[in-house]
């Protein structure tokens, strides 16, 4: 069995983002990224990526890299991640310095590139995911080692790219297969409700179904909305499909 094919093995039997994140994050440090951002988000528009709250962001960065670049806001200004919507594929951190000789950045952006020298985050690659639907888009921030320059991690890519290419997409499409959550996971009666309201049941329907009261039954909703963050059922069972938290194997919850 091949390294590629046996690593695919490994995460495409991962049972949880946690289970599958630490396993992807220790196979990209065996070819010298040992700081990884993973980001994706269905509510892009022109104008923005959406909520903060309703992305898919996984990391191995230390909190005092994430405060700033993520709680802080500078990600809207990052040169890779603006690369990253514009394209699919990987790319080269050296790009940067090509723009930077070209006087290609705004102030906004240059501010990101200091940061991101004062962390030691300055080599690496940026793999762009493909999407199928305008509002959705996905990407992995892969730094290197600072004991690693890009030149050596661009050799790094020549010898091994097509395969770290085809490991972090699979990542990518598995990540969608599993629960994820911003806030409090749903309860397991919360979850029941919503899955028949999605198949189109009322809630008098529903506690026919479950021998409990309207009432009872419109309070597991509210508790729903409420631990998605959103205003009304509608919003809530979309979000809960999203996020992977219906039609699920029963969890402890």
């Amino acid at each position: 069995m091949t390294v590629l094919i046996q690593y695919l093995d490994t995460i495409t039997n991962a049972q949880s983002l946690e289970e599958l994140w630490q396993q992807h994050c220790d196979k990209m440090a065996t070819y010298g990224f040992d700081r990884l951002i993973y980001g994706y988000t269905r509510q892009r528009t022109n104008k923005s990526l959406g909520d903060i709250e309703d992305m898919v962001i996984l990391t191995n960065q230390p909190p005092e890299y994430m405060n700033q670049f993520l709680d802080a806001g500078l990600y809207d200004d990052a040169p890779m991640v603006n690369w990253a919507l514009e394209n699919a594929g990987a790319c080269s951190w050296s790009w940067i310095q090509d723009q930077i000789e070209q006087g290609a950045f705004s102030q906004a952006e240059m501010d990101v590139i200091e940061f991101n020298q004062k962390m030691n985050t300055t080599g690496g690659y940026t793999v762009s995911l493909k999407s199928v639907s305008a509002r959705s888009k996905g990407a992995i921030a892969l730094t290197a080692r600072q004991d690693v320059s890009q030149e050596a991690i661009d050799q790094v890519w020549h010898r091994h790219g097509t395969d770290l290419i085809v490991m972090n997409n699979v990542l990518h499409l598995k990540i969608l297969t599993l629960p994820h959550f911003g806030g409090r996971p749903l309860t397991s009666r919360q979850r029941e409700v919503l899955e028949w309201v999605g198949d189109g049941k009322t809630t008098q329907d529903i506690a026919t179904i479950l021998l409990r009261t309207s009432a009872t039954v419109e309070k597991h909703l509210r508790l729903a909305r409420d631990a998605l963050g959103v205003e009304t059922t509608a919003q809530a069972v979309l979000k809960a499909a999203f996020q992977n938290q219906m039609y699920v194997l029963d969890r402890a919850g």
